[in-house]
């Protein structure tokens, strides 16, 4: 299993931006994701990138705002999230998959085999 550590959440408000980062025991052939929970709501795929880097999937609702990406060189993947806005306010899960990506965007967390620790942001109005 890939050892993952989330970094980055903190207060944040209306508007602005925030990068989270997770670094990663080794994971050069996992499809990884960013998953969000908040109170009330069920956990979601919010964004996922190939093991590649070259693809990557969002959720609608946050499209052209969060920007998933990887760097496999240095077992490091981030997301740069701007224009946050107050329902963005969750805690984020970098997630790993050794399944194919066709099935990891389905967004199943059951398809993710290690997760981190998860980091909170909160975005204020």
């Amino acid at each position: 299993q890939v050892q993952l550590t989330e970094s980055g959440g903190r207060l944040v408000q209306a508007g602005g931006s925030r990068r989270l980062s997770c670094a990663a025991s080794g994971f050069s052939n996992d499809n990884m994701g960013w998953f969000r929970h908040s109170p009330g709501k069920e956990r979601e795929l919010g964004a996922a990138i190939s093991w590649s880097g070259r693809n990557t999937n969002y959720v609608d609702s946050v499209k052209g705002r969060f920007t998933i990406s990887r760097d496999n060189t240095k077992n490091t993947l981030s997301l740069q999230m701007n224009t946050l806005k107050p329902e963005d306010t969750a805690v984020y899960y970098c997630a790993a998959s050794g399944r194919a990506w066709d099935t990891i965007v389905g967004g199943n967390n059951l398809d993710f085999g290690s997760w981190g620790q998860g980091t909170q942001v909160t975005v204020s109005s």
